[in-house]
This record gives structure tokens, C-alpha cells and sequence, in this order.
């Protein structure tokens, strides 16, 4: 069953994301004013969607983290992997908002209150990837990095409604009321492929996690020949 999930669920991923990605270059009509153009949406809105969804996850498990008594290296491995894989998700949409709109707008970056307030979450999620690296001991680095995303979420809700709360050159959020059927059905199918592959991507990165834990907190081997006891009785002591 794990072999089947592990294999079966990117492979099921990639398929439904294809099958989205396709019907939304051949079969969806194009938009009424920015016409074939607009088809990177289907590309960049389910990563969005994506990271956002990652970085949420992130959130509760640093809450979870640190309200727990008996806080465990599951909750911390799952804040871990799900900044990773949202910061990698959310970089590319960047990447891929950057090109829809230099034939948009005009150009490629713009002190947009959507982009800015995007740009400095992600500069927040790398903060808490690199504070992970630099902190040796595991406990620390949970707590620390924990209080760290907790932080970085504040800015999850000012991303999504920056739009509506200023002027902004981003569009306000669509609804299926305001955007053809046609269109709705190839987003959805393209945001489940990305959502199956992104819980594949969690998944991975979640045993990679687990694994480093463990491997930090294995005892040294002894030496040949001699057993753990005597290693430590065998060691000088210092005045």
C-alpha cells in the first residue's frame, strides 16, 4: 500500500496536471481582452493555490508544535517539509505571474501590492529554511523556527486580499459566476493534478525530514572492540 501510494499518487498527479495543462491550451477559449495569454493562468493559479495551501500547513504545525507538552519531531519535520516544498511551489509563481505579465502589463515586476506582499513571504519562508540550517540543535531549532513561521503567516491573509484592500494592477479573485464554464472545469482539473502532486512532494520531503531527525540523534557507534560503557569510563576527565 505505502509502494502504491509513494509510486502511484505523483504518477496519478502528473497525469490529471497534463490533462489540465491540455485542456487549457486546446479546448478552453481564450480570454475577451487578453486572448491566448491569459492560458498561463492555468499554470500559475494552481500554484499559487499550491503554496498557499503548503504554507498554511506550515503554520499549523508550528502552532501545533509549540502548544503541544509533548511536541514531537513528526509536527516539526511536517512544518519543515511544508515550507520547502511552499517556497518552491510559490517561487514558480512568481516566475510564472512575471511572464503573463509583462504582455499584460507592460512589465515583468511591478511594486504591486500583491507582488510585494508575495515577494516578501517568500523572502520570509527562505529566513526560515536558512535559521533551520544554522541551528545544531534540534530542539532549539524546532522551537525557533516554529515562532519564525508562526511570524511568516501574518502575511499569508495579506497576500490573498492585498488585491482587495488597495489599488492594485493584479486582478481581483475570479468565481465560476464571473469566468466561463469552460475555463472553471480546466482550472479545477489542473489544481487537483497540482494538489495530488503536491501532497506526493510533502510526502517525500516528510520522510527525508524524518530520517535526518533520527540520524541526529543516533548514539555514536562504538569503537571496535570496546563497548559504549567503556568508552565513557575510559574518558579523562577534566579538572
Amino acid at each position: 500500500m505505502n509502494k502504491l501510494i509513494k509510486w502511484g499518487l505523483p504518477v496519478v498527479g502528473l497525469g490529471v496536471l497534463a490533462a489540465g495543462w491540455w485542456l487549457g491550451l486546446a479546448w478552453a477559449p481564450p480570454d475577451r481582452e487578453m486572448g491566448d495569454v491569459q492560458r498561463i493562468m492555468y499554470v500559475h493559479v494552481p500554484l499559487q493555490w499550491m503554496a498557499m495551501l503548503a504554507m498554511f500547513l506550515n503554520f499549523v504545525a508550528a502552532v501545533a508544535y509549540l502548544v503541544r507538552s509533548n511536541a514531537s519531531w513528526k509536527l516539526d519535520s511536517t512544518a519543515e517539509s511544508a515550507a520547502e516544498v511552499g517556497l518552491v511551489l510559490g517561487a514558480l509563481g512568481m516566475v510564472t505571474g512575471a511572464i503573463w505579465g509583462r504582455p499584460t502589463w507592460g512589465v515583468y515586476w511591478s511594486w504591486d501590492p500583491r507582488l510585494t506582499s508575495e515577494a516578501i513571504m517568500l523572502v520570509t519562508y527562505t529566513g526560515y529554511l536558512v535559521l533551520r540550517r544554522f541551528v545544531e540543535d534540534p530542539d532549539k531549532r524546532a522551537t525557533w523556527s516554529a515562532v519564525v513561521a508562526i511570524l511568516g503567516a501574518i502575511n499569508l491573509p495579506i497576500v490573498w486580499f492585498s488585491v482587495r484592500w488597495w489599488r492594485s494592477l493584479h486582478q481581483v479573485q475570479s468565481s465560476p459566476k464571473t469566468v466561463d464554464p469552460q475555463m472553471v472545469l480546466c482550472l479545477r482539473v489542473s489544481a487537483i493534478g497540482l494538489l495530488l502532486l503536491t501532497i506526493a512532494l510533502l510526502m517525500h520531503r516528510y520522510r527525508i525530514a524524518m530520517a535526518e531527525r533520527q540520524a541526529e540523534v543516533a548514539l555514536p557507534e562504538a569503537l571496535p572492540g570496546n563497548s559504549p560503557a567503556a568508552s565513557v569510563r575510559d574518558t579523562p576527565k577534566v579538572a
